[in-house]
């Protein structure tokens, strides 16, 4: 039974993925983290198979010639044994075990950690802002490799749970609170986030990513996230900008350099860098952000934005404007 249970290991695993898998970790905590979860499915094994070894003994005897009635007790040691101290012995271990891990996935101190990000859940993006430089981004986070960073976290709306499984534990965002997270990735790659919390109608289409990059990779996308929208370069462009200024769009988000000031959506001063639109759920292409435009309902229904009604005309200027803003 116990081999049974360890070959079902990678089905709670999400079939053994590399994408968002809590067993292949990529930074120090997230290692203590699988490997207290590799221990204690072993040690949940052990005690189920000596208590599935007491049951079958007690079958068996029932079954078996009835004894003679004895006064000893010598026939106790097997339930004192395997059904009292295996267990008590198992499970303490386990619970120093943990005991141990928990302060290695805990936040590291402000003087240990090389910057502050900063994360705000709403309903269903995640609004990322690194203070420092003011950069103000959405659905993605890029760090640096080997480098310590806290994550400092709370929600604009309802109780959401920020979680990487591959860098580290999950962390409750609460209204009117601050947690914090540390992040530290041991490679570069880019690691899928999830709210862990459940938040709503498309909690479930609420990712995120995190980009871990070299330091001078990480210095280069910083130092262009921090600058304004690069102004319109052709008639087109212009006549794209036009379009969205002109539109309800600048009331919901922001892009830095223009008119464009609303804090309700992502801002998308450099919307064109990133992975993905609607939290994970479409790829940054030009046909997804088209329809993202026009009907966003349809394509992820409750979420805050509402339709636009755009000729065929505007809106390609618009799909050309938003394309360039990189």
């Amino acid at each position: 039974m116990g081999v049974f249970l360890l070959l079902l290991a990678p089905i709670a695993a999400g079939c053994g993925e590399r994408e968002q898998s809590t067993l292949a970790p990529e930074s120090a905590a997230a290692h203590d983290i699988a490997r207290l979860w590799w221990i204690m499915l072993v040690g949940s094994a052990v005690v189920f198979g000596v208590v599935l070894v007491l049951i079958l003994v007690a079958v068996l005897r029932r079954r078996g010639p009835e004894a003679p009635p004895t006064r000893g007790r010598g026939g106790l040691w097997i339930p004192a044994v395997g059904g009292i101290a295996v267990p008590v012995v198992v499970l303490a271990g386990l619970f120093a075990l943990t005991l141990r891990t928990l302060p290695k996935t805990s936040p590291t101190s402000a003087g240990r950690t090389a910057f502050t990000i900063e994360v705000v859940g709403r309903q269903w993006f995640w609004d990322v802002t690194y203070p420092k430089s003011g950069v103000r981004t959405a659905n993605e986070l890029h760090i640096p490799v080997g480098v310590p960073v806290n994550v400092e976290v709370t929600s604009g709306d309802v109780v959401h749970s920020f979680w990487v499984p591959e860098l580290n534990r999950k962390i409750d965002m609460i209204p009117g609170q601050t947690n914090h997270v540390t992040l530290e990735a041991d490679r570069a790659g880019v690691f899928r986030g999830q709210c862990a919390e459940f938040c709503g109608l498309q909690h479930a289409h609420m990712a995120f990513f995190v980009v871990a990059q070299p330091k001078p990779a990480f210095d280069a996308w910083l130092a262009r996230e921090s600058k304004p929208a690069v102004p319109p370069a052709t008639p087109e462009l212009e006549r794209g900008q036009q379009v969205l200024l002109g539109s309800a769009c600048v009331y919901c988000h922001t892009i830095d350099g223009t008119t464009a000031s609303g804090r309700i959506g992502p801002d998308l001063t450099h919307l064109a860098s990133r992975r993905t639109i609607g939290a994970g759920l479409l790829p940054n292409a030009r046909g997804y952000l088209a329809g993202w435009i026009l009907d966003p309902q349809h394509l992820k229904p409750g979420n805050k934005m509402p339709g636009t009604e755009l000729s065929g005309g505007e809106l390609q200027a618009l799909l050309d404007y938003l394309e360039s803003l990189k």
